[in-house]
C-alpha cells in the first residue's frame, strides 16, 4: 500500500506484478496479462486444449507470479499453447497504467482478437471515437484513436482491461460511451484487482438492466477494502531517496526497429506542437491478431541491438507513460540481470519503511506535456549499473533533461536514452551537443 497525493482517491494498491511503480522481472507483467487471458479463455468455454491442460496452465502463471524466476517459463508455455477465442473479441486497455496489461492480455490470443489502449495524449489530426473519464484520477480524460474505422463498429465482445477495479465507475463510463455509439450485447471487465463492494456489483447489473446488455468480472484477485482517513494532499519531509554518489554517462541512440510510423503531430497543455510520428502499431491506434509477427520482430530486432550495449550485470530497462509494452517485450529479450518498470504520472507519497509500497520518488516535468509531473518510484543512487530508457518518437533535448538529469545520479555507470526509429541513416552517439 501507498498514500496517493490525490484528493479523490487517497490511497493506492501498489503492484508487485504490474512493472510501473516496483521494478520486476520483465516476464512478470507480461504474464499477468497472459493470466488474465487464460482466465477469460475458460470462461468464454475455449475448450480445445482440454480442461486438464487448462488448469496446468493456470497453476503454473500463479507460480510464476509468485516466484519470479519462474515467470519466463511459464509465460511461454502460456503462448504455446496458441489459444484462440470461440468468436473475435476486442481488447481495449485503460491509460496509462494498464496499457501494457491489456496489451500482453491480448497477445496471449493466436488469432481472432483485436487491440486498443486510451491514451490522455492530444492529437489534432484523429477524432476520438470514445472519450469518458476515470472520476478518481489525477487526470481523468480518455481518448481513444483508432485508425480502422471497423475496430469497434462490429457487435463482437469487448473486453476492458485495467491494472485495478475498486468502484468500477471507469468501466461503467467506458461502456455507456461505446455504447451510445457501437452498441453490442457483452462486455467483460478484466483486472489484476477488483475491490468492488456489493452496492459497487449492483451497479453493474443495473447498468446490463438498463442498457440490455451482459457484463462479466474477470480477476486474478478479489476481495473488499475499507478506507479510513483523510487524503494526503502534500508529501511529508523528502522523498525517502538515498544520496547520489556521482553521474552517469549519458548516451543518445537511435535504434531501427522496422516498424511503420504514423504521421501525426501531439499537442500539450501549452499549445506546443511536436511534429515527431508515432510508432503505428504500439497498440494507441488499434491492432489486430495479424500485426503481431512483425512486432514479435522488430521487438528481438530492438533487443539484440540493446544486448550488444549493455556493459553491467545490473540493468533497469524503462518505459515512458504509456509506452511500456514495447519496452517490456525488449526488456524480457535483454538477457540475464534485466529489471524493468515504467515512468508514472500519479503523485505517491514516498516514506522509507518496511511495510510501505514506495521508498523513494523522484519527480520531473514530462517530456510530452511540461505542465504534466512524472516520476520514477522505488529506484535508489547505485541500485543498477546502468539504465536504458527507450522513447517511442523524439523529443527535444531541452524537454527530456529533467528526466535524464535524474536517471544519471540514479545509475553507476551509464543512462542510455533509446529512440525507437525506423530512419536508416541514424546512429549511435554521444549525447554530447546532440539533440534527442
Amino acid at each position: 500500500m501507498a498514500a496517493r497525493i490525490n484528493k479523490k482517491r487517497s490511497f493506492l494498491f501498489v503492484s508487485k506484478v504490474l512493472g510501473k511503480h516496483i521494478p520486476v522481472n520483465p516476464y512478470t507483467p507480461l504474464l499477468s496479462g497472459a493470466a488474465l487471458a487464460l482466465l477469460l479463455y475458460r470462461e468464454r468455454g475455449g475448450g480445445s486444449a482440454g480442461t486438464e491442460a487448462m488448469d496446468e496452465l493456470m497453476d503454473r502463471a500463479v507460480q510464476g507470479l509468485i516466484h519470479p524466476e519462474r515467470a519466463e517459463e511459464a509465460y511461454h508455455a502460456l503462448l504455446a499453447a496458441r489459444l484462440v477465442l470461440p468468436e473475435p473479441v476486442v481488447f481495449m486497455g485503460f491509460a496509462e497504467t494498464a496499457t501494457a496489461l491489456g496489451h500482453s492480455m491480448y497477445h496471449a490470443f493466436a488469432g481472432g482478437a483485436a487491440y486498443i489502449h486510451t491514451t490522455r495524449e492530444l492529437i489534432p489530426e484523429l477524432d476520438s471515437v470514445v472519450t469518458f473519464e476515470e472520476e478518481h484520477s489525477h487526470a481523468v480524460d480518455h481518448l481513444c484513436y483508432a485508425l480502422d474505422a471497423g475496430l469497434l463498429s462490429g457487435t463482437e465482445p469487448i473486453i476492458l482491461v485495467d491494472d485495478e477495479i475498486t468502484t468500477g465507475n471507469t468501466a461503467i463510463n467506458t461502456i455507456r460511451d461505446i455504447q451510445s455509439k457501437f452498441p453490442r450485447r457483452e462486455y467483460v471487465v478484466a483486472s489484476l484487482l477488483d475491490w468492488r463492494s456489493e452496492r459497487n456489483i449492483r451497479a453493474y447489473r443495473e447498468l446490463e438492466q438498463e442498457l440490455g446488455i451482459q457484463i462479466t468480472a474477470l480477476s486474478l484477485l478479489q476481495g473488499t477494502i475499507e478506507v479510513h482517513g483523510t487524503p494526503l494532499l502534500t508529501p511529508a519531509g523528502g522523498n525517502g531517496a538515498a544520496s547520489s554518489t556521482g553521474e552517469a554517462e549519458l548516451v543518445t541512440t537511435h535504434v531501427l526497429d522496422g516498424l511503420e510510423r504514423l504521421p501525426v503531430t501531439s499537442v500539450d497543455g501549452q499549445g506546443i506542437v511536436n511534429p515527431a510520428p508515432y510508432v503505428k502499431h504500439s497498440g494507441r491506434f488499434g491492432l489486430h491478431s495479424a500485426d503481431n509477427a512483425q512486432i514479435d520482430s522488430s521487438i528481438s530486432r530492438v533487443a539484440e541491438q540493446l544486448r550488444g550495449l549493455r556493459e553491467g550485470s545490473r540493468t533497469l530497462v524503462m518505459g515512458v507513460g504509456e509506452f511500456m509494452y514495447l519496452p517490456m517485450r525488449v526488456a524480457a529479450e535483454m538477457g540475464g540481470g534485466i529489471a524493468y518498470q515504467s515512468s508514472t504520472r500519479s503523485p505517491i507519497h514516498p516514506e522509507r519503511r518496511a511495510d510501505y509500497g514506495v521508498h523513494s520518488a523522484a519527480a520531473y516535468p514530462s517530456a510530452g506535456d511540461e505542465e504534466i509531473m512524472n516520476f520514477i518510484y522505488n529506484v535508489d543512487p547505485g541500485q543498477y549499473d546502468e539504465i536504458f530508457v527507450l522513447l517511442e518518437r523524439e523529443v527535444p533535448r531541452q524537454r527530456i533533461a529533467p528526466m535524464t538529469d535524474i536517471l544519471q545520479r540514479l545509475a553507476v555507470n551509464k543512462v542510455h536514452l533509446v529512440i525507437l526509429t525506423s530512419d536508416q541513416k541514424r546512429e549511435a552517439c554521444s549525447d554530447e551537443g546532440n539533440p534527442a
